[in-house]
């Protein structure tokens, strides 16, 4: 009589196992996230994450360590090689991750075609090879150097890579790829694990960095456990909207630079077009006579640039007020409108709030609570902002105006764009005048309607 074959439960998201199911993971606490798969599908003990070299490694006594930097390789682009911290380090598994049709396969295929003195491996396992070589001479470049590989099949990938030596190899993508020795589909937890983890003794053995293309979930999340995160070096994540011509390159995890980087693109017939200033597309694209709007300045990493924040106020049809926020977090918003109403006296409560970033931004600095208020006021009382004005300060929960980080740098940044004003905290330490722009101070809510709306 056949027995039944033994299965372990593993977690979706982080990719804690379990011999049985569990409605919430003891590991990362996440619910309904368990799934059955077979128990030969774990990992054999040859291939853990692990990269063992030629030689046994010893312990080394930290003054003996060389302090020398990562070596790096340039990929041609100002904007990638920005976001990765001054090139690719050697040896590295660099994790891009993003919606279908983003333009993840345009950029990894970019990458190759614009740097022809690297020879380059690209494995594909959603496209053939004839589909690869349509889309490269419609984005043009260098070819030469660039080897095209259809296969899904991880051990036949690495033989063919070990035997041809490539200075940088590309992996489209990780839910395709799978190895033989584990016994489920491509894309299952299992599957990305072992993927994920014998590139990177590839990438570390053989000093050979590996980009990983990786999609995105619905909730926003790379498809597959999270401990894949936790294993590559470097974590890129593409966003945008697929209507829309702009996409942003945001550095999630990076072991060899800064991870508050981030590089916009704009999406054209020839492929990936880098937008070395930013401001210049999120700034206003409309008449000065409108209300609703105000310009707030953002920092991302090292870069600082200038957005629009647009806000709709209307009276509320039905019953209970609508709060919509695209690009802003919506419980934030109802923080600041809540400010408002209690600190300064504005009636909001029966008010439909829309707010929207310009641009397809995706909003977290605190520097922009100060536009948001404004802009929310102008709708409100139909009061145009002046076009040359904007803003950069957190609001606190007891009304107050609060510094924000490297004010300087924005204030030169808004003086260059050939903004005439700026308000920020009063708290913060910066000149009155700066690059030909008027610095307001303002403490409060109160101080702020006062300065700004008192025409």
């Amino acid at each position: 009589m056949a027995t039944k074959a033994k299965t372990v439960w593993y977690c979706s998201s982080c990719g804690n196992e379990s011999p049985k199911w569990m409605g919430r993971c003891p590991a990362c606490g996440e619910w309904n996230t368990m799934i059955e798969e077979p128990k030969a599908a774990r990992a054999q003990p040859d291939s853990r994450g692990g990269f063992s070299g030629v030689e046994r490694s010893r312990p080394v006594k930290l003054h003996e360590i060389s302090a020398e930097g990562e070596l790096r390789r340039s990929l041609s682009s100002a904007e990638v090689d920005r976001i990765l911290g001054g090139g690719i380090v050697r040896g590295s598994l660099v994790l891009i991750g993003g919606e279908p049709g983003i333009g993840k396969s345009t950029l990894s295929l970019q990458i190759p075609l614009h740097c022809p003195q690297l020879r380059t491996l690209y494995v594909t396992g959603e496209e053939s090879v004839r589909q690869v070589k349509m889309r490269a001479d419609r984005l043009g470049g260098e070819a030469g150097g660039c080897t095209v590989y259809a296969e899904t099949c991880l051990e036949n990938i690495l033989d063919e890579a070990r035997g041809l030596g490539p200075d940088l190899m590309v992996v489209d993508s990780v839910q395709t790829m799978y190895v033989s020795a584990v016994e489920s589909s491509p894309g299952s937890v299992s599957q990305i694990k072992e993927v994920a983890a014998r590139l990177l003794r590839f990438a570390k053995e053989t000093g050979v960095p590996v980009i990983l293309i990786g999609h995105i979930t619905k909730d926003g999340y790379i498809a597959g456990p999270k401990i894949l995160e936790h294993i590559v070096d470097v974590v890129l994540q593409f966003e945008g909207e697929n209507r829309g011509a702009y996409r942003i390159l945001r550095s999630i995890k990076n072991r060899f630079g800064s991870t508050n980087e981030l590089a916009v693109f704009e999406m054209t017939g020839s492929g990936l077009r880098e937008v070395s200033n930013p401001s210049e597309m999120l700034i206003p694209m409309h008449g000065g006579n409108l209300s609703g709007t105000a310009v707030s300045v953002m920092l991302d990493g090292s870069r600082a640039f200038l957005f629009e924040v647009q806000a709709l106020v209307s009276s509320a049809v039905y019953g209970t007020a609508q709060r919509s926020a695209t690009g802003f977090d919506v419980r934030r918003l109802n923080m600041l409108l809540a400010v408002l109403e209690k600190r300064a006296g504005f009636k909001l409560g029966a008010k439909d709030v829309f707010l929207n970033m310009a641009g397809g931004l995706r909003v977290t600095d605190p520097a922009a609570d100060l536009a948001v208020i404004c802009a929310v006021l102008s709708s409100c009382f139909d009061f145009v902002i002046p076009s040359d004005c904007c803003f950069a300060a957190e609001v606190g929960l007891s009304g107050e105006i609060r510094p924000v980080s490297q004010i300087e740098r924005r204030i030169s940044e808004a003086a260059r764009l050939g903004f005439k004003t700026i308000y920020i905290s009063e708290f913060a330490s910066a000149e009155t005048a700066s690059g030909g722009i008027r610095v307001i101070k303002v403490a409060d809510v109160p101080a702020l309607v006062k300065s700004l709306f008192r025409s």
